[in-house]
């Protein structure tokens, strides 16, 4: 009983160090296809790719851009 409860524990463990991938690749290209010169540093870019490429809103958005160092 044991046994099991420590594997339980070290597969929870394992499960969670996988990294999370972007399968399709879509998330890097969806922004270049909006924008015909894509600058990730101009907020207002920036916002809108967020919104429509990554489904997020205008708070989420706009925090996740500054942190990348739109202004």
């Amino acid at each position: 009983m044991r046994a099991l409860a420590v594997v339980i524990v070290v597969g929870f463990a394992l499960a969670g160090c996988e990294p999370d991938r972007d399968i399709t690749g879509s998330t890097a290209s969806c922004p270049v296809r909006n924008y015909s010169s894509y600058n990730p540093k101009d907020m207002a870019q920036c916002v809108n790719a967020c919104k429509s490429c990554d489904h997020g809103n205008t708070v989420t958005c706009t925090t996740s851009c500054t942190l990348k160092g739109a202004h």
